[in-house]
This record gives structure tokens, sequence and C-alpha cells, in this order.
């Protein structure tokens, strides 16, 4: 899937001012896709929503 057609979105803690250190996260069917926002044309991380969930139940 191409990165443009997913809609990115970073935590409200982030700055939108600021591009800082950011992960962008964008949800499409069952798949959470995740990025670095300073670099968002590079290859990114696809993990199932499953494991996404496990992942911020771990935080």
């Amino acid at each position: 899937m191409s990165t443009t057609k997913l809609h990115w979105f970073k935590s409200s803690y982030s700055d939108d001012n600021e591009p800082g250190d950011c992960v962008e996260v964008a949800v499409a069917s069952a798949a959470i896709h995740v990025r670095d926002s300073k670099s968002p044309q590079a290859p990114h991380l696809v993990v199932g929503s499953t494991i996404w969930t496990d992942f911020l139940g771990s935080l």
C-alpha cells in the first residue's frame, strides 16, 4: 500500500509546530503502519492490530 493513501497522525502530545522526534501512525484494515515523522518517505513498520494492541497495553 502506498503511504500517500494512508492517513498519518501523531500523538496529541506532539508539537505540530516543531518536527522533533515523532512517531506517526496510520490505521489500514487489520494493519497498523508506524513511521518516523522526520523521514516520511523512508520504509516504515507494519504490524497486525493484535500486536499493536498488545504493544500499547505493555506501555
